[in-house]
């Protein structure tokens, strides 16, 4: 599904990602792990388009799509989340998740204005989406709230369904349970093994091994901006490099 090779990437002439490698296949959870500063990040902004990479190849779902803006990668099937939720504080969590439709007609002056029928039928068949993507993340209690009044765990929640509006294949998810209770923590890991078993693919950033554990078929693991280790979560938690770079030492456990 996605195929990344070589990738770099400087920022004022610190080189953030060094020619990490990373693969990801269809129909399976991939986690991306590493201590602070390792360009897990970086890695996601090069892949999405946010910033382009300096070097390497991004090859996705068959397409090179390196150094593609944003909205073409979407509009390829991947999309992603951040780990500070960005949606419209003074909109409604349905409105917030309406804007995130793809191929709105009535972002074009001459729809809005000459095919107006057209227009509302498709606001009709988003907001019926975005509806069923409210009550698959149980946001329907939530539906009308601003997203200023959500809590942190709704926002994450609100940060998946948008990424969900754009019909995507892939997913990046970055740090989906960061700041959330352990009983939404859980209830976030079901939904998205749910979306999983459905067909899609998620790349997620998470620090909290229990999730990354419980979730992931592979593990890619990077240290100062290049890969230090792949392999499920077990292996890499044994491996010794890991436990230098990562933890010092400190096992983890499943």
């Amino acid at each position: 599904m996605l195929e990344v090779r070589g990738l770099a990437r400087s920022f004022y002439g610190v080189q953030a990602v060094r020619g990490v490698d990373l693969d990801v296949e269809a129909g399976r959870i991939t986690g991306l792990i590493g201590p602070n500063g390792a360009g897990k990040t970086t890695v996601f902004n090069c892949v999405s388009g946010v910033v382009p990479p300096d070097a390497g190849g991004i090859r996705f779902d068959g397409r090179d799509i390196a150094g593609w803006r944003p909205d073409r990668v979407t509009q390829a099937g991947l999309a992603r989340t951040f780990q500070i939720a960005r949606g419209f504080p003074q909109l409604t969590v349905l409105e917030n998740l309406m804007l995130y439709g793809r191929d709105q007609r009535g972002e074009g002056v001459m729809a809005a204005m000459f095919a107006r029928s057209l227009v509302a039928r498709q606001e009709d068949e988003l907001r019926e989406r975005a509806l069923a993507v409210a009550h698959r993340l149980s946001l329907m209690p939530v539906i009308d709230n601003l997203a200023a009044e959500l809590s942190g765990g709704q926002k994450k929640l609100l940060e998946i369904g948008r990424a969900l509006m754009a019909r995507p294949k892939l997913i990046l998810l970055d740090e989906p349970v960061a700041g959330v209770n352990p009983s939404l923590a859980k209830e976030i890991e079901g939904r998205l093994r749910g979306l999983v078993a459905e067909g899609l693919s998620i790349l997620l950033i998470e620090h909290h091994m229990d999730t990354i554990a419980q979730l992931c078929d592979q593990v890619i693991v990077l240290a100062q901006g290049t890969n230090l280790a792949a392999g499920t979560f077990t292996q890499i938690a044994n491996d010794a490099r890991v436990q230098e770079a990562y933890m010092g030492h400190r096992r983890w456990s499943a």
